[in-house]
């Protein structure tokens, strides 16, 4: 049931963003429109206050791959909220350990430990940890571009200077190399590097995909340099590229995967690392030395199994193969019309970016999108290029619907950008 006076509570919440949260953010809401707020969601579809629906096209990011609150993801967290929604963590929890043990299965290869946190940020802080412990070593290798989180381990990590610079200094130890340049990443792994850290994908960095032999040798340069290899599939993890892990595409296996961000359901947040077995010795001796008072709780947990279990009932894998492979055919047909201002449209399974000459004509785009009724993000590390990234459980319907949308706004873009050069033109 919605409110009887919504652009009453719309204003008070965009005064309380400038009062309480933060100024700037309620600044871009205004310069951007957004007079509304976000009310319900079900399924691809988000209603805000007034009950205007639009759909989700960006996930989350990559946070609702099963839909805005399946059914089985919520009745799974109301069983658990009704028994038990905390653990007093001084005995041992089911859920935990029935979790980790289905992430043992679905993770690729002989990954079968996992330490369970609240975000990506903090599944990258543990891994980043574990690495060190496990080799005795200091330095890491990353790549240019990268977005790992914003705590400092996973920011050190991460490959945009515009976030980083603010809070130099970070962590030391921390070198970057070129995404998919198997001889720039040759060079920089020594005998000192504990860690190669890497996304199969490059997600906040436009949609990235390397070249097919580029993680196989990473892979190799890591085991013969006696380095681990992490890999982040914080935004790719759980089906979204159409495996369950986008590391499968290549037959890689990491010596530690996290992930986080749909691994909830979009219900409960839960993040979380797995490792081999002779990485996780290291923890043996102290159990304790990395720990989190919410990690592994019920509640989270609960939502990962069912998660995992809708995705794996649901055929969302497959599903993310056969629409991804329709939408990735059906923008670049938007980008012929529009190869004015569209340099390219990439992708894999429902993960894709469409990159433009202008990263202000994204934030054009993506306002009138809005406006329309399609939600997308553009991408924090390229923000030439916004992401599509929508729920696995999304119709073939729905996507044509979006795709509609988002012609009409490139369409307006488009226009704006010749009407503002021939204005130039006339006045010089």
């Amino acid at each position: 049931m919605r409110p009887e006076h919504p652009e009453q509570i719309v204003q008070a919440t965009l005064d309380k963003y400038a009062r309480y949260i933060n100024a700037g953010l309620a600044k871009l809401y205004r310069f951007a429109d957004v007079m509304t707020t976000e009310w319900e969601a079900s399924g691809a579809v988000i209603r805000d206050i007034y009950g205007k629906e639009y759909l989700d096209c960006s996930g989350g990011p990559a946070v609702f791959n099963v839909g805005h609150r399946h059914p089985r993801v919520i009745a799974a967290v109301q069983e658990q909220l009704d028994r038990m929604p905390m653990s007093v963590r001084a005995m041992p929890r089911q859920g935990e350990a029935d979790l980790a043990e289905l992430l043992a299965q679905v993770t690729p290869g002989d990954l079968q430990y996992t330490f369970f946190a609240n975000s990506g940020a903090e599944a990258n802080e543990g891994a980043l940890k574990l690495a060190r412990l496990a080799t005795g070593r200091t330095e890491f290798v990353a790549a240019e571009g990268a977005f790992h989180g914003k705590t400092m381990g996973a920011h050190s990590a991460s490959g945009r200077d515009t976030y980083k610079t603010p809070f130099q200094p970070l962590v030391p130890g921390f070198r970057h190399v070129p995404f998919g340049d198997i001889d720039a990443m040759d060079r920089a792994v020594t005998t000192h590097t504990a860690a190669v850290i890497l996304e199969p994908i490059q997600g906040e960095n436009g949609v990235i995909i390397p070249p097919d032999t580029y993680l196989p040798a990473v892979r190799e340069i890591c085991t013969r340099r006696g380095a681990l290899l992490i890999l982040d599939e914080v935004q790719t993890g759980l089906a979204r590229t159409g495996r369950m892990f986008a590391c499968e595409h290549w037959g890689v296996v990491p010596d530690i995967l996290t992930m986080a961000k749909a691994l909830g359901g979009g219900v409960v947040p839960i993040g979380a690392f797995t490792g081999r077995a002779p990485v996780w010795k290291a923890l043996e001796s102290n159990p304790y030395l990395h720990s989190s008072t919410f990690g592994g709780n019920p509640l989270a947990c609960a939502a990962g199994i069912a998660t995992i279990r809708v995705i794996q009932d649901e055929h969302l894998a497959e599903r993310a193969v056969e629409l991804g492979g329709y939408l990735l055919d059906r923008l670049t047909e938007v980008a012929r019309r529009h190869s004015g201002i569209i340099r390219q449209v990439r992708g894999k399974g429902l993960l894709l970016g469409m990159e433009f000459t202008d990263p202000d004509l994204v934030l054009l785009i993506t306002a009138e999108a809005l406006q329309r009724g399609v939600i997308v993000f553009y991408s924090l590390n390229n923000p030439a290029t916004f992401r599509i990234a929508p729920p696995l459980i999304i119709t073939k319907a729905q996507l044509d619907r979006a795709i509609v949308a988002l012609d009409e706004s490139i369409g307006v873009a488009e226009a704006l950008l010749a009407e503002v050069a021939a204005d130039l033109k006339t006045h010089s």
